[in-house]
């Protein structure tokens, strides 16, 4: 093989890969040298002239001429009979510069070279994946679906693919082969000897933030900022923006005019509810904003406990939406401003209930103290919770909650009863 056909072989693998001209004579001239170690043992007398554009390469081999019989090393000299046969004008301690071929290496040799210039390559192009999408961290990317899988979905972007694990999914979503789809790239793994693995979300609060900022002028220019996002996706989300300038509503902002701005984000996100809200520095006024769209009658907050606990009042008919569909309102409104909120229902003065007290003649003082932590302080607050959000909300085992909403609800029943039999 010449020397031109290895270099423009070398040269077409990376045209593909798209390196540049530079990486590309560093890349080749460390492949070569390998050879020649590989050969005779150490590359120092030798001298490597690429010229891409020829897709030719010369090797030189330098040897100082020493006397005859006087050679102790036949890679870095020469003795003087045989440089003489080069030129006759040769003398001892001239330097002898001769062309080696790349035939001289050896079939097998020039196959090891285009291996590992290939592996070299790869290297490359690892690297740069790492370095490329790491610096996207945080930033959105829109790819193509190539692949569906029981357990992740593949995305190509740039080229390069990327992995949409289940767990980072909206549940709602529909994934089909060619479709475009919007994410953020979450983090990039490194493992030996394989590809970066590129891992993008759906489910991240940074997804919100980003299709805000695209949607919202104002928010990209930095007039309003989100202080803090929550979401549960595909369900809902709260998002809590300020305004750095007076004369401009955050809210309606990222609302926009008839709701076009935030429609958009929501149908981004296959219909995520989102709350927009404004922040406050104050935890009162941040607790009833959180609520939304219940809107509390009071807020008392107790920071001694751990975590710190919001005992909040709502009107008996907006109790369940403070608590929301399965919990999902309090539960996003409790981690946004940073409070366990228990609610607690107005009752009016005329309105029969029961003091949760006075059932400890049936439930131990544990089981109480846990009601009246979170907020129910009456029978008929601990009737407002479904099953499982008395269960994640108070801690108590599945058979305890049971029992006790039963028993609740077999007092009032019971009371019930002699009323109409009082009538009767």
């Amino acid at each position: 093989m010449h020397s031109t056909d290895l270099v423009s072989s070398f040269a077409e693998i990376a045209r593909e890969k798209d390196i540049d001209r530079d990486t590309l004579q560093l890349i080749v001239e460390d492949v070569i040298r390998a050879m020649i170690r590989k050969r005779y043992g150490s590359d120092d007398s030798f001298d490597i002239i690429l010229n891409p554009d020829h897709g030719d390469v010369q090797i030189i081999h330098v040897r100082e001429v020493v006397g005859n019989y006087d050679l102790e090393d036949p890679v870095t000299q020469i003795e003087l009979n045989d440089a003489v046969k080069i030129d006759e004008d040769f003398e001892v301690e001239d330097e002898v510069a001769e062309d080696v071929s790349i035939s001289e290496f050896g079939r097998r040799a020039v196959l090891t070279a285009r291996h590992t210039f290939r592996q070299r390559i790869r290297d490359i192009e690892k690297e740069n994946i790492f370095v490329e999408y790491s610096d996207l961290v945080g930033e959105l990317v829109v790819g193509e679906i190539y692949q569906v899988r029981r357990r992740e979905v593949l995305v190509v972007h740039n080229r390069v693919e990327l992995v949409l694990p289940h767990e980072e999914q909206i549940y709602k979503d529909r994934y089909r082969k060619g479709d475009m789809l919007r994410a953020v790239v979450k983090e990039v793994r490194r493992d030996a000897g394989s590809n970066p693995q590129v891992i993008i979300s759906r489910s991240d609060p940074t997804l919100m933030e980003r299709l805000f900022e695209l949607e919202v002028p104002e928010i990209d220019e930095g007039i309003v900022e989100t202080k803090r996002i929550l979401r549960e996706p595909g369900d809902r989300a709260k998002v809590a923006v300020v305004s750095h300038d007076e004369r401009i509503d955050p809210v309606g902002a990222c609302v926009g005019l008839k709701g076009n701005r935030i429609h958009a984000v929501v149908r981004e996100l296959s219909n995520e509810n989102i709350d927009v809200l404004q922040w406050s520095d104050d935890p009162y006024t941040l607790i009833k904003r959180a609520l939304s769209p219940a809107s509390p009658l009071s807020v008392s907050i107790n920071e001694d406990l751990d975590p710190p606990r919001a005992k909040v009042v709502v009107r008996a008919d907006e109790v369940s939406q403070a608590i929301g569909r399965g919990g999902i309102n309090i539960r996003l409104a409790s981690r946004l401003a940073g409070y366990e909120i228990d609610i607690y229902r107005e009752i009016p003065a005329d309105e029969e209930d029961v003091d949760i007290d006075e059932f400890a003649d049936v439930f131990d003082e544990d089981t109480l103290r846990r009601l009246r932590d979170i907020g129910c302080d009456s029978a008929k607050a601990v009737l407002e919770l479904s099953i499982e959000e008395l269960i994640r909300r108070s801690g108590l085992d599945t058979a305890m909650a049971v029992e006790v909403v039963q028993v609740i609800k077999a007092e009032f029943d019971e009371e019930e009863l002699e009323e109409e039999e009082l009538l009767d």
